[in-house]
């Protein structure tokens, strides 16, 4: 029998860190991001920071995004299979919020090489520690099924938890009702959001940024509780906000490593807008 290869395939919105991807030999997608009239692939094109997007958001330019192609996948897959990869396991953004998964699943019908997908019902660094769990299966010698069905534990046993200045990028890509994002500004506000079933939900609603970040410590810790963890905090324009939150919970949690801080991609801080904090709270691998 030939020797069994096996490519992890994961999106850029997943956030794995340039490092980790390289470490692992994780291969990720870029998403588009348009600003203005002109399109961006996320972590390819310098173009595509996510300071300009901060900065565009602000200034009312319009930013929008755009999934891969099921072109683009099939080129992906093609060129895995040509590396001498005998199956691939693709590990993506919710179906709920991105056609992502659905361009993956679409390539995958004429991929010269089995194609096993995965829907992480998540969003962000949640997603990334889904493709990290998939590698890590691989690693150890593992089959493209065992890594899929790993995939699919890690991110469902993920804590998703956002706080966002304002509802209103979320409502222009259309991730949240224009009722609720109107509601929220005229109440003054400060939602904390989190991944229900693939999709972004309300979890609770305080009065002050302050408040609202002190309770995403203590969802987030909760979530934790006596487990060991692996914890990713990430921002769009909030470096300190991101640091004190990082430094707060890892004297709370027990963490099986340090606590990552990124700044979220272009594509995920298109609709959330500057001043977003999420935090990512993950079952450790060992």
């Amino acid at each position: 029998m030939p020797e069994r290869r096996i490519a992890v395939v994961t999106d850029s919105p997943a956030s794995v860190p340039a490092e980790l991807a390289d470490q692992h030999g994780i291969v990720v997608v870029p998403l588009q991001v348009i600003v203005g009239a002109t399109s961006y692939d996320e972590g390819v094109d310098e173009g595509a920071s996510p300071e300009m997007v901060a900065q565009a958001l602000r200034e009312f330019t319009p930013v929008s995004t755009s999934r891969p192609t099921p072109t683009r996948m099939g080129e992906v897959y093609a060129s895995l299979a040509e590396q001498g990869y005998t199956e691939i396991v693709a590990v993506h953004l919710s179906s709920k919020m991105s056609g992502t998964f659905d361009s993956a699943e679409v390539a995958a019908r004429s991929s010269p090489i089995p194609v096993h997908t995965v829907d992480s019902l998540q969003v962000g660094p949640a997603t990334g520690y889904a493709a990290l769990a998939a590698a890590a299966v691989v690693e150890a010698g593992g089959s493209a099924e065992e890594a899929a069905e790993a995939a699919r534990a890690r991110a469902a046993a993920c804590a998703s938890l956002f706080y966002v200045d304002t509802l209103e990028y979320l409502r222009r890509g259309g991730r949240v009702g224009a009722a609720a994002a109107l509601l929220g500004g005229a109440l003054a506000v400060k939602p904390l959001l989190t991944v229900i079933d693939g999709k972004i939900e309300s979890l609770e609603k305080v009065r002050t940024a302050g408040r609202a970040l002190a309770r995403l410590e203590e969802l987030a810790a909760q979530g934790a509780g006596e487990n060991r963890v692996e914890v990713t905090v990430a921002h769009l324009a909030s470096p300190d906000r991101a640091q004190a939150l990082a430094d707060r919970l890892s004297a709370r949690v027990a963490l099986a490593e340090p606590a990552r801080i990124v700044e979220l991609g272009a594509v995920l801080g298109a609709h959330a807008g500057p001043g977003v904090v999420a935090v990512c709270v993950a079952p450790a691998l060992d």
